[in-house]
């Protein structure tokens, strides 16, 4: 039986662009000049990140039918690596104002939660596909059956119990220092509470997300509201809902979603990670199939020493894409 196309779609900005950065500072200064948190430096870095995470995908998921890189009016340069060869359109370049289209007043938007919720929008996209940063790197071989199985989702992660209002009320308390911190994990409480998980939610690790565009059309039309407002955010804000959450609940909700932490992703922050931890975590991936995705966050904050550990086990792991190609 022919195996139902299943395409990638990676989010993806240059920071240093000096187009886009106008463009934010000019939104910046229409709310007042001053940065916020959501719009800390780092969320904009390109590190070259964009070709460790398609070559794997071309190397370890070659099931893959397309690869959509979207984008603010900006090309990344591994098209010019990819042109005149076999893989050249299997990646495919899409524009904010494709996916914004029907909201244009919305745009520019800085807000990952505002451009993920309208993916699913994307021209000629596979009813399943799969959500990633373009911090993801793929480090194994993979099948589709780790990401969609029996016309269901595959998620990762745990049921965690709703905090109770006073237990929150007490954490801001005795941290006021991060009441500007935008915490992932209570947006995703957030959501699940949108979709009547009252007494628990599924928490998600930062790992690529199987998604289904059937269950977006569905989520606009039963919560326009909470979307809307994720889409006219063009920052991040603390009351938006995390789209990643929303559709693992809705899934969740209908009884299309299998949980399998069998196949899990190494995390790396080495900007905060010490360096015998990061080599640790790094030679247990290397050395275990359960591991088939990487994550390397922010790692332009990290001290040289721990990029070049990084970025060399990287090219030990997947080689260039000059080899691939």
């Amino acid at each position: 039986m022919q195996q139902e196309p299943i395409d990638a779609v990676i989010t993806w900005v240059d920071g240093a662009d000096p187009a886009h950065a106008e463009k934010l500072q000019h939104y910046l200064a229409s709310i007042g000049g001053s940065r916020p948190q959501a719009a800390n430096k780092t969320r904009f870095h390109n590190a070259g990140e964009i070709d460790y995470c398609v070559t794997s995908i071309l190397k370890f998921a070659p099931w893959i039918r397309h690869i959509h890189i979207v984008t603010d009016h900006q090309r990344p340069a591994i098209f010019d690596k990819l042109k005149g060869t076999r893989y050249e359109h299997k990646v495919q370049l899409v524009d904010h104002s494709i996916i914004f289209a029907d909201y244009s007043d919305a745009m520019p938007s800085f807000n990952s939660m505002a451009i993920s919720s309208l993916l699913w929008k994307i021209p000629n996209l596979a009813e399943k596909f799969l959500y990633l940063n373009d911090d993801f790197v793929f480090i194994q071989p993979t099948t589709p059956e780790d990401f969609f199985r029996d016309n269901k989702v595959v998620l990762r992660g745990r049921w965690h119990s709703q905090p109770y209002p006073l237990v929150n009320g007490v954490k801001k308390i005795f941290r006021p220092k991060r009441k500007h911190k935008i915490s992932f994990w209570t947006l995703q409480q957030q959501a699940a509470k949108l979709l009547g998980f009252n007494e628990r939610y599924f928490k998600l690790p930062h790992v690529p997300h199987a998604w289904t565009k059937s269950a977006w059309q569905n989520l606009f039309i039963q919560y326009p509201d909470a979307i809307q407002k994720n889409i006219y955010a063009h920052l991040r804000k603390p009351d938006l809902t995390v789209p990643e959450s929303l559709s693992a609940h809705y899934h969740l909700k209908n009884h299309s979603a299998v949980i399998d932490n069998s196949r899990i992703n190494v995390q790396l922050k080495p900007s905060e990670q010490s360096l015998l931890r990061i080599k640790l975590k790094l030679y247990f991936a290397g050395r275990s199939d359960n591991y088939i995705v990487s994550c390397v966050q922010s790692i332009e904050a990290a001290p040289e020493t721990k990029q070049k550990l990084i970025f060399d086990w990287l090219d030990k792991r997947i080689g260039s894409l000059d080899q691939l190609i």
